[in-house]
């Protein structure tokens, strides 16, 4: 099917009419860069950017309100859609990133920043772990992003910003991921009585 023959309008209709060759071709195909820049830039509490996607595709046709629309019904067609679009993913990852923010009002910013040798997963991984005992560990992790992380930052010493680039975020969404990380780890650690 070619995607970009369609107007916006025949593409929300199809969406809502739960089209599933349109949906794939323009949410997965043609906005896949858009998607991608925004996961890359934003905090998301994805592990890949079709996971993203799959949110905000859940987000645009979620009946909500007093008046049971979802998003996307709600759009007016002031604006290119993937204009909108964009506002409406950036507004999704602002609104998760408020919320994880709010549940983590007790988490100590700056010592998560800090590096200190007390915060450090080696620490409470035991000194007696090598390289490769912690890479065992890692293989363990759910999110292979988060062992990458770990890996970086505390196997191979790199510094924050040096891992952030590595894995292609933003500080922003580096320390949440970090944080999200560390608690990962300790999860397998104490799972695997090594700590």
């Amino acid at each position: 099917m070619q995607i970009d023959n369609l107007s916006d309008l025949d593409i929300v209709h199809a969406i809502l009419s739960r089209d599933t060759v349109v949906t794939r071709e323009y949410l997965y195909r043609k906005c896949f860069p858009l998607f991608k820049s925004l996961y890359d830039r934003y905090y998301t509490n994805c592990v890949s950017v079709v996971e993203f996607i799959n949110e905000i595709y859940v987000y645009l046709l979620y009946p909500a309100g007093k008046e049971k629309r979802s998003k996307l019904e709600g759009f007016a067609f002031g604006c290119s859609l993937t204009g909108w679009l964009k506002v409406v993913a950036a507004n999704y990852c602002y609104q998760a990133y408020s919320r994880r923010v709010d549940m983590d009002y007790n988490f100590d910013w700056a010592n998560d920043r800090s590096g200190a040798v007390s915060d450090s997963l080696l620490t409470d991984a035991g000194r007696g772990m090598d390289g490769g005992d912690l890479r065992k560990v890692l293989a363990l992790m759910p999110n292979q992003r988060f062992a990458r992380l770990i890996e970086y930052r505390y196997i191979d010493g790199c510094s924050h910003q040096e891992a952030a680039r590595r894995l292609q975020m933003t500080m922003t969404v580096y320390y949440n991921s970090h944080k999200r990380a560390k608690e990962q780890m300790r999860a397998i650690l104490r799972r695997e009585r090594l700590i």
